[in-house]
């Protein structure tokens, strides 16, 4: 059964790619899907350092497109965007990781971040200031920033390497299993109470810009500061949400 979700042209294209690799046909699909690539690079913007370059980012990215094209099946009730936007990001992750973008002593300051986020929310059951954290660290409120802001792709990266394993897992072993259910049950808790628990311009950032997909410019106008505060405020609920992971990993 053929996809209802694509157009009588489109399916025509597909079907010459898939069956005859046809190139006016791949570079049609092509075309018609690169709006799509700069979507997800845009939602990137928000957690890249400056250190790493955009035309990296987008030659990523469209290998992630070409795989998609390749890979797909027209025949699945699933819209291409949706399939393609998941290899799209995950070409995109993958070739920052083996690029090595993150200097090795960034990693250790945000490894030292992450601790003291979790060690000192689980001391007192909420969100904890700039200040205490940097006071805990030894560190300039400045220094604090600066690292935050570095460190925000790489914890990306780090939960989308601990989602591929728990899926990894979930195929490998029993899905319906009591451990399965516990852990997959205390991962959602967790999460819930650290967004619950995220100062308020943090958790407004996060809403905008992962339920109602908002632009930086946009959530920036919103809460009245500029976009590279928005983009600082975005690290740092990266931060805490993935200590809350690391506690669940530490307790379970």
């Amino acid at each position: 059964m053929l996809n209802p979700k694509l157009s009588k042209e489109e399916l025509s294209c597909w079907s010459d790619w898939q069956q005859h690799q046809d190139p006016e046909a791949g570079e049609y699909l092509v075309e018609q899907y690169l709006p799509l690539v700069d979507y997800v690079i845009q939602r990137f913007m928000i957690s890249l350092p400056k250190t790493v370059e955009k035309d990296d980012v987008r030659s990523y990215a469209y290998e992630g497109l070409l795989d998609a094209l390749s890979k797909f099946d027209i025949e699945r009730d699933l819209k291409f965007e949706t399939y393609a936007s998941w290899r799209i990001k995950g070409a995109i992750i993958d070739g920052l990781r083996h690029s090595d973008w993150l200097p090795r002593s960034v990693r250790e300051k945000v490894k030292k971040i992450e601790k003291a986020y979790l060690l000192l929310e689980q001391q007192n059951s909420a969100s904890v200031s700039d200040e205490e954290v940097s006071l805990y660290l030894g560190i300039t409120k400045a220094e604090l920033n600066k690292t935050v802001s570095e460190a925000a792709l790489s914890t990306m990266i780090s939960m989308d390497d601990e989602h591929f394993e728990e899926r990894r897992t979930v195929k490998n072993h029993h899905v319906g299993s009591p451990e399965r259910h516990l852990s997959d049950r205390m991962m959602k808790e967790s999460l819930v109470r650290a967004i619950e628990r995220l100062p308020e311009k943090e958790k407004i950032t996060v809403s905008l810009c992962y339920f109602e997909e908002m632009k930086l410019t946009e959530i920036a106008e919103i809460l009245g500061v500029s976009v590279s505060r928005v983009s600082q405020l975005h690290s740092k609920a990266m931060l805490r949400l993935h200590a809350s992971i690391l506690s669940v990993h530490d307790h379970y």
